[in-house]
């Protein structure tokens, strides 16, 4: 019967431990653009459906729910007048606010 060394096998954990850690890192990366449009300021006014899903805390539906109260009710007045699209609470809006303009 064969026995691994305990410098063997100190390198062979070391390995299956960059392996997966290396591989973890991967699939959280980020693209240039995700990371630049996550850091992008956003216009109430004039945004489109893709830079309000850049939020955090906003998705498709309530990016829509934003573009039909524009349309509905008319321009922003004010950032905090974000609370008035269904959906959307205080913490969305203090989540976003530095990143949201009139």
């Amino acid at each position: 019967m064969k026995f691994i060394s305990l410098k063997a096998l100190s390198r062979l954990l070391l390995a299956s431990c960059l392996v997966f850690t290396s591989h973890f890192a991967l699939a959280d990366a980020k693209t240039p653009y995700e990371e630049s449009a996550k850091q992008q300021v956003i216009n109430l006014n004039n945004s489109t459906l893709e830079q309000l899903v850049t939020l955090k805390g906003i998705g498709q539906i309530k990016a829509e729910a934003i573009l039909a109260y524009r349309e509905q009710v008319g321009a922003f007045k004010s950032i905090d007048d974000l609370i008035k699209v269904k959906g959307i609470g205080e913490k969305v809006l203090m989540d976003n606010k530095p990143r949201l303009r009139i």
